[in-house]
């Protein structure tokens, strides 16, 4: 089982080898938190100015690949970079416009492990949301 000291040493080695030039602004916290069955992560900037990068919960999971964490990890930091919950300067308007973090993640390396993604978010995703979540019950009342 995976904790958040591994997820902060992955940060930081994925920062140093493929984000050297990337000047950490402010302080990046990097946690486990929440259990969504249609995101992996996300980004946010607290109230106190350090950015928070979220990761999956389920993530936590030897299940899970850990490029699917690299690659996670990558795009929220792409995001920083990109001035989206971040002290930089917004490059953009909207957070992935035209395909700017993918092309961003191809250049740093990552193309390949994107396509395995997609294969990964096809085939395997659906089964562990599947056996993660249950269907929400509702209760009805008549009255």
């Amino acid at each position: 089982m995976r904790d958040n000291s591994f997820l902060a040493e992955r940060l930081d080695q994925i920062w140093k080898f493929l984000f050297p030039e990337l000047e950490r602004k402010n302080n990046v916290i990097i946690r486990f938190k929440g259990s969504w069955r249609n995101k992996f992560g996300h980004i946010k900037l607290l109230k106190n100015k350090d950015t928070e990068i979220a990761i999956n919960g389920f993530f936590k999971s030897d299940v899970i690949p850990e490029y699917i964490i690299d690659l996670t990890i990558a795009h929220e930091l792409i995001h920083y970079m990109h001035g989206f919950n971040s002290p930089y300067e917004k490059k953009f308007k909207y957070p992935h416009q035209g395909n700017i973090v993918n092309k961003e993640l191809t250049k740093r390396g990552f193309g390949e492990m994107l396509r395995k993604e997609k294969d990964f978010v096809k085939t395997e995703w659906p089964v562990i949301v599947k056996q993660n979540f249950k269907p929400k019950r509702y209760s009805f009342r008549f009255f």
